[in-house]
């Protein structure tokens, strides 16, 4: 109890960048603070009324209308580049570059060792420039290595560009997570994030299987696999135009929203996360108990295991192959897929939003098809052959939901921005580690039934990762019920102080504001809830 007690010391805090609040000669030192707080302190008059389940609405259809679909778009973008050589081996990429199987899958780990090595300096940048900026120049580098792919001629060109593909994604996939998390509520992000993640196993999937297939109907002097990937950097460079021009930062620079709908939102975000929107200062204690934090390790060992399995996607249409399925067939398989891992993630979202507190049972029920399709790989005679393109539809198209539940989940649970941060950079370490690990399970001399690749991740994918996602809801749920007792017993434990230095007397000014906006981790913020 005494840890807890000691919370109310240190809402206390100092701040250092000096921004005018409303007075004129009062200021606010505001770096430490976060970044919406000069907003709401400039507009906060023009809000007549407080927010009405109406105005939410409004304010939410807002949101579905113009960021949503474009996370979405920059998600579906995100999986075609990276799977584009996945769809190469349906389009002549072995034979015009002349490479075998096992360079095949050293070019998806050298995309992840890209992704890996682009963790640290990427997060670094991203939080010290504007974020939606950010994020439209990454999109069209993108473009840039995807037109430059189609030039590559042998194998050392292709490891070069898809090293640097790997680099420059590394920041995306986390950027639109934080996004998620500044506009939208635990209720609302259960919802929108499994919808959101069906870019990955939906839309793209689709976009890419009918280009393939349309391609493969194609006589052209250009190679099929190059048109493929011209028509790929061609959508790149629209989605980053379109990005340029809508990707907020935060809310207090969502143009579609109105001036009073933004502060609405800040407020509605703050209020009921109790951790801030966004802090451009890196804060090294932060850093520091995001390492010390045991949730942070969970989290990292969580996507190691998992990711293990990720390596499928690419090995999909050579197994298909190896089951006699034709190029075209394999288009046509893969579609189908995508649609049935949308409805098995719709599911999903049903099942989150109406049972509360269900992530853990999510990554339960998530791993449970993938395991039997994965057992019967490896069981079913392989003369069936009918029966294991099933299996393999099955175990390569729900594996999915475990793992979607879990990134958001990773991101969520921690408060404080820099820790968020870096909360992210040690998920995504373990997702790179496993997926660099992972294309080296497929070895060509074990064709065609793979026994080890299965068994590794029956073991290591469909087990481990629900065993440490009850150990994370075991722990949170113990931390929730002694913050919830703490709040009970300190009513106004959800506002903290800073000191305004009033420039003219040199006096120093106490100043009541929402806990929120001071930045603090979820450690330190008592009154933080874990969503579980």
């Amino acid at each position: 109890m005494s840890d807890l007690e000691s919370n109310k010391e240190k809402l206390h805090i100092t701040l250092e960048k000096i921004d005018t609040l409303n007075s004129n000669k009062a200021h606010v030192n505001g770096s430490e603070a976060d970044t919406t707080l000069k907003f709401i302190n400039q507009h906060a008059h023009l809000v007549t009324t407080p927010l009405t389940p109406e105005s939410e609405q409004r304010i939410r259809w807002k949101l579905f209308i113009w960021l949503v679909p474009l996370l979405m778009l920059i998600n579906t973008i995100l999986f075609l580049d990276k799977s584009a050589l996945s769809y190469g081996v349906l389009l002549g990429l072995f034979q015009d570059v002349n490479i075998t199987t096992d360079q095949y899958n050293n070019l998806n780990s050298i995309f992840y060792t890209g992704y890996l090595l682009g963790q640290i300096p990427m997060h670094f940048i991203l939080q010290r420039l504007n974020f939606g900026k950010f994020i439209s120049i990454t999109l069209f580098i993108w473009c840039i290595l995807t037109f430059l792919t189609v030039l590559a001629s042998n194998y050392g060109g292709l490891i070069v560009l898809r090293f640097l593909l790997g680099f420059f994604e590394s920041i995306v996939l986390p950027a639109l997570e934080i996004t998620l998390l500044q506009f939208f509520n635990a209720k609302e992000r259960a919802m929108i994030n499994p919808i959101f993640w069906t870019t990955c196993v939906g839309p793209s999937v689709w976009i890419g299987g009918f280009i393939s297939y349309g391609l493969l109907h194609l006589e052209s002097s250009i190679s099929n696999w190059k048109i493929f990937l011209i028509i790929i950097g061609g959508l790149t460079l629209l989605t980053s135009i379109l990005s340029w021009f809508i990707y907020p930062s935060n809310p207090a620079e969502a143009k579609f929203l109105t001036i009073e709908e933004r502060v609405l939102l800040i407020n509605k975000i703050q209020n009921q996360s109790n951790s801030s929107i966004e802090q451009k200062k890196v804060k090294p204690y932060q850093i520091k108990e995001c390492f010390k934090d045991p949730i942070s390790w969970l989290f990292l060992a969580f996507a190691l295991t998992s990711m293990i399995m990720n390596n499928i996607m690419f090995q999909a249409n050579i197994l298909y192959e190896s089951l006699g399925v034709s190029n075209l067939g394999s288009t046509l398989v893969n579609v189908a897929g995508g649609g049935f891992a949308t409805l098995y993630l719709i599911g999903g979202v049903i099942f989150i939003y109406k049972v509360k507190n269900s992530t853990a049972w999510i990554i339960l029920i998530g791993a449970i098809p993938g395991l039997a399709g994965s057992i019967g790989m490896v069981t079913i005679p392989y003369d069936k052959k009918l029966a294991l393109v099933a299996c393999l539809v099955l175990a390569g198209n729900t594996f999915a939901l475990s793992f979607i539940a879990a990134v958001g989940w990773s991101t969520s649970t921690a408060s404080g921005y820099t820790k968020k941060f870096y909360r992210n950079i040690m998920f995504m370490f373990g997702y790179c580690i496993a997926n660099i690990i992972s294309p080296q399970i497929w070895k060509g001399n074990q064709a065609p039934r793979y026994y080890p690749a299965w068994g590794i991740q029956i073991v290591i994918s469909f087990f481990i990762p629900v065993v440490i996602g009850f150990i994370i809801h075991i722990i949170l749920q113990k931390r929730n019920q002694e913050r919830l007792k703490f709040i009970k017993e300190n009513p106004d434990s959800k506002f903290g102080q800073v000191i305004i230095n009033d420039l003219e007397t040199g006096e120093e000014i106490i100043e009541k504001v929402e806990i929120a906006n001071l930045d603090l981790t979820d450690l330190e913020n008592k009154t933080f809830i874990y969503p579980l």
